[in-house]
């Protein structure tokens, strides 16, 4: 019988090491949620930040993006009709200096 005790006893010590270890774990992992959520609105905030400042850019550097785009398409019509010139009066060129 006093084994018995003995055995239940320990079964009783050992649930509540295991009911500790767990209410430990669910402490730890509410933890964690808790950071995690902190980061998540540190991480929405930031987004927050960045489009307003992506806003802001474009809104200072939209004519500059507007005009540079504009002097790139010049640029390269330009150089489409520069080579255009180059193919129509490329053989008579060879042909005066050889002569």
């Amino acid at each position: 019988m006093a084994s018995q005790s003995q055995g239940i006893q320990q079964l009783l010590q050992d649930e509540k090491q295991a009911a500790k270890k767990v209410s430990e774990a669910n402490k730890r992992k509410n933890q964690r949620l808790k950071q995690a959520k902190e980061a998540q609105a540190e991480i929405e905030q930031y987004s927050l930040q960045r489009e307003e400042f992506k806003a802001k850019e474009a809104a200072a550097l939209g004519s500059h993006g507007s005009y540079s785009s504009e002097v790139e398409k010049e640029t390269q019509e330009r150089v489409t009709i520069l080579q255009n010139y180059f193919e129509q009066n490329r053989d008579e060129v060879l042909d005066n200096l050889c002569v």
